[in-house]
C-alpha cells in the first residue's frame, strides 16, 4: 500500500464551497458560515487499508460531535472507473454496512479534492463556525499494524478547542494514507 502524506492546506484558508451528491442522488452542500459550530471535511474511500483502519473511529467521532453542532461530511474523490470498489453503488453499501451517520459524497470530477488540496485517504480538515481552517492532518497517530490507540485524539482536540473558542495548536501532523486515485490526465501539478 502506498503511503502518501497530507499536503496541509494553509491554516486560515476559507473552506472551498461545493455541492455534491451522495450515492442516492441527494444534493449536499458545505454548511453556510455560522450555520454550524464547526465543520469536518474528510476525504475517504472504500478500498484503502488506512481508511478501513479508522472507520469505527469516524463513526464514533461523528456520533460524539454531530449532536454538538458539528457538521461532518465525507467525500470520495477516487476514480471509480479504475477503482470500482469506490463506485457510488459500493459507497452506498459501505455507508450502510459501517453505519455512517454523515453524508458520504461523490466527487466525480475531483474538483473538490483539488480545491482542498486533498492528497490521501483519509485526509481531514476542521473549520470553525466562520468556515476558517483551524486544523488539517491526521485523525490520530494510529496506522494499520502499529498498535497505537485509534481514538481520533488529534482531531478531537482540535474540535474541542474550536467548540470552546480556544486556539487550536498549530503543531499538526499530516495524515498518511493511500493517494487520491486521479482520473487519467486529471491530477493537479502538486500531486504528480
Amino acid at each position: 500500500m502506498a503511503r502518501t502524506e497530507s499536503r496541509m492546506l494553509p491554516l486560515g484558508t476559507t473552506a472551498p464551497d461545493f455541492t455534491l451528491t451522495d450515492p442516492y442522488g441527494d444534493l449536499h452542500t458545505l454548511p453556510a458560515a455560522d450555520e454550524k459550530q464547526a465543520t469536518v471535511i474528510m476525504f475517504i474511500c472504500n478500498h484503502c487499508p488506512f481508511v478501513k483502519h479508522v472507520r469505527g473511529a469516524l463513526v464514533a467521532l461523528a456520533a460524539d460531535y454531530m449532536p454538538l453542532g458539528v457538521a461532518v461530511l465525507a467525500i470520495n474523490s477516487n476514480d471509480a472507473d479504475t477503482y470500482p470498489d469506490d463506485s457510488p453503488e459500493n459507497m452506498r453499501k459501505e455507508a450502510e454496512r459501517q453505519g455512517y451517520p454523515f453524508p458520504y459524497l461523490v466527487d466525480d470530477d475531483q474538483s473538490v479534492a483539488k480545491a482542498y488540496e486533498a492528497t490521501c485517504t483519509p485526509d481531514f480538515f476542521v473549520f470553525d463556525s466562520a468556515l476558517t481552517l483551524r486544523y488539517r492532518g491526521q485523525l490520530d497517530d494510529s496506522r494499520p499494524g502499529n498498535g497505537k490507540s485509534n481514538d481520533g485524539h488529534d482531531i478531537r482536540s482540535a474540535l474541542d478547542a474550536v467548540l470552546a473558542g480556544a486556539p487550536v495548536s498549530t503543531v499538526q501532523t499530516p495524515s498518511i494514507g493511500c493517494n487520491i486515485k486521479w482520473k487519467p490526465g486529471n491530477a493537479p501539478d502538486w500531486a504528480t
